[in-house]
């Protein structure tokens, strides 16, 4: 397939998707191998973002998703009649910097970093689609671990994790048992700020 082709069918793809597709699928699907995708992929969003168009293609991770231009939010959210989605609390950007850092982390690992019960900063990132069960530790009582989701790389303008501002890390040198849990020193305020994230 030539370029330009493989070009049109991707953007084809991701208006039509409306949400990330990954390039396994793109690939699987155009019939070619995934650094090809890629390099159609980012001269495609080179392209738009060069023409200054009113959407925008994003590498999020391992795939891309169309997404309409920061520049053009205010009309986008005019026409539509939304409103800007609720800020976060600082318990709850606590509790999404923990679970980001040292994903994927129990609930009972963000309580003994932060020093307090946690459960409604948890739910509420749930809800908002910006963390996600990612299975069970094996351990007694099989606490849920949870993942940062795409949505939260979207919300925080970030491609992959490894654009997170490095922090130093408490140290688990084993998996979390929330019954074996040792005193942990808390981490400095500055360290569990999403701030230095959105900028």
């Amino acid at each position: 397939m030539e370029e330009k082709d493989l070009q049109r069918a991707i953007e084809a793809i991701l208006f039509a998707s409306g949400e990330r597709v990954e390039i396994s699928r793109l690939a699987m699907t155009l019939q070619t191998d995934a650094k090809t995708v890629e390099s159609a992929a980012n001269a495609l969003a080179d392209a738009f973002a060069f023409e200054r168009r009113g959407i925008r293609i994003l590498r999020l991770e391992d795939g891309y998703q169309m997404v309409s231009s920061g520049e053009m939010a205010d009309y986008v959210t005019k026409a539509l009649e939304t409103r800007k989605p609720p800020k976060l609390s600082s318990s709850q950007l606590e509790a999404l910097t923990i679970i980001a850092y040292y994903q994927p982390a129990t609930k009972a690992m963000v309580e003994q970093i932060r020093g307090v019960d946690s459960s409604y900063s948890v739910a509420s990132l749930m809800s908002k689609n910006l963390i996600e069960e990612a299975g069970r530790l094996n351990v007694p009582g099989r606490p849920i671990l949870y993942r940062t989701t795409p949505d939260f790389l979207r919300t925080f303008g970030l491609s992959s994790l490894e654009e997170l501002p490095p922090i130093e890390k408490v140290n688990f040198d084993e998996p979390i048992d929330p019954d074996q849990l040792g005193d942990v020193d808390q981490p400095d305020e500055n360290q569990l700020v999403m701030s230095e994230v959105i900028g």
